[in-house]
């Protein structure tokens, strides 16, 4: 497959677009009216210096977020299950030349230690991270997956597990399909082919062709639930933004679906790592590209990780992300139950790929968000109903999401709230889900069965949903 990242392509939109008034809030209406924007148009957004425009920008992309997403924030939580790589990423922890870097895998008994411990706190959705090692072949993660999937621990189960590895052949993805996978992610880091080089010398990462043309294997394995990411800081933010576009236009053009999700993190410091100060993407950078984001890809899952602070976090829920990992812990084994305390409070480099910089509970997360008016969703329906790839691009692009995801993040709050959150929580949190009801009935929808369903959780029942 020929390369679709052009890099004279992406430049000449960066070097040669204006950013008038005019055109600026012509784009930023076009999204609003659910069509979707080109490069050019894409181009314009991310030119765009008058702070009075960069406002406009966000303040629509508020308003975009808020119709097709409403007030929910998926939750899940990152699993990391061996760190022994392959590659010599300059700014990862994980780097071969690291020898400082202490390797572990997870036993198949830590394993399920710690998935035990992570559905003690309620969490339903994860995602799965290996290193890039021929030790993690597709059927060492399926078999991973499966045996996630099997862990019930008291009320706890684990409905979505989510992996990011490193890219196959076609075969190796159908591997990891049949074990029942989630979104298969995966970041192209920087799309800037030298910067690329530079930051990636050996091993098979080095292959910059194979990594960018992996979601398109995973996609003819029959993986239909795709996930992009970029980390920001190594090339110029503004490159990599309109780079992401164009792979994103791939997707749609060949397959007729876009990605799942998108993943945007800050480059974070890292035992060992090798990074250009000068490539640092600030605060206001960041958010401004999560608004141009959400407007360019209003369809999409954006995830915010953890490595940004509590109040980055805060500002862009409101107007770009949908999810946010919550309870994190980035160590091998760090769930475990006797390396959750330690690890939750003194991290240690030498043991995790990068650093955290929000390191709340999943409790005090939903309790945050639950006081910001977010619905906190641990969703699954969709990816277990068969709304995935083009049916769920169906429903999604058109914003008729909506209809399910409301009603089904309400319920799967409820038995959040049933099974693991504090006093104050569970009547925070019910007093939102009565308000939610009340804002669906004045739009005339009926809620009669979404009610007999939420009396049933609080009877006990567990895993409703539409």
């Amino acid at each position: 497959m020929n390369p679709f990242v052009d890099e004279k392509e992406i430049l000449d939109y960066l070097e040669n677009s204006d950013s008038t008034k005019e055109k600026v809030l012509n784009i930023i209406n076009k999204s609003l009216n659910n069509t979707r924007l080109n490069l050019g148009e894409v181009a314009c957004l991310i030119n765009t210096e008058q702070p009075e425009l960069i406002e406009e920008i966000k303040q629509n992309a508020r308003i975009l977020k808020q119709r097709i997403y409403g007030n929910r924030i998926v939750l899940f939580a990152p699993f990391y299950i061996g760190n022994k790589c392959q590659n010599d990423c300059k700014y990862c922890g994980f780097r071969a030349s690291n020898k400082e870097a202490i390797r572990k895998t997870l036993t198949r008994h830590e394993l399920i230690d710690n998935i035990g411990v992570l559905e003690d706190n309620g969490h339903k959705r994860l995602i799965a991270v290996f290193g890039e090692h021929s030790d993690y072949s597709p059927e060492f993660i399926a078999d991973c997956v499966r045996t996630m999937y099997k862990v019930k621990k008291d009320r706890g189960e684990i409905r979505r597990v989510n992996v990011n590895a490193a890219p196959f052949e076609i075969e190796g993805f159908k591997t990891i399909k049949d074990a029942g996978i989630g979104t298969y992610q995966i970041f192209q880091e920087t799309y800037h082919r030298e910067v690329y080089k530079k930051y990636h010398p050996l091993g098979p990462k080095s292959n910059y062709n194979f990594r960018l043309t992996a979601l398109d294997r995973a996609m003819e394995a029959g993986i239909d639930d795709v996930g992009l990411g970029v980390l920001f800081g190594l090339a110029d933010w503004k490159f990599d933004l309109l780079a992401l576009i164009r792979h994103v236009n791939h997707l749609e053009a060949c397959y007729n679906v876009g990605p799942h999700t998108i993943s945007f993190p800050r480059i974070q410091k890292a035992e060992g790592a090798e990074i250009l100060p000068d490539k640092f993407v600030s605060d206001d950078d960041f958010s401004r590209l999560v608004a141009i984001l959400r407007l360019a890809v209003p369809y999409t899952g954006l995830i915010l990780t953890a490595r940004e602070p509590e109040h980055v976090r805060k500002e862009v829920l409101e107007f770009g992300c949908s999810q946010i990992d919550a309870g994190s812990n980035i160590e091998i084994n760090g769930y475990s139950d006797d390396n959750i305390l330690k690890t939750c409070f003194n991290q240690d480099l030498k043991k995790e790929q990068f650093s955290l910089s929000d390191t709340r509970s999943l409790n005090e997360v939903v309790k945050e968000l639950i006081s910001e008016k977010y619905m906190p969703s641990f969703c699954t329906a969709c990816y277990r109903a068969g709304r995935t790839g083009e049916h769920f691009m169906e429903y999604s692009v058109p914003g008729f999401i909506n209809r399910f995801c409301t009603p089904n993040s309400i319920l799967t709050l409820a038995e959040f709230l049933e099974d693991y959150a504090d006093k104050e929580t569970k009547i925070n949190g019910y007093k939102l889900i009565y308000e939610s009801i009340t804002e669906l009935e004045n739009k005339k929808t009926n809620t009669t069965i979404l009610q007999e369903k939420l009396d049933l959780i609080r009877n006990g029942k567990h895993d409703l949903f539409f």
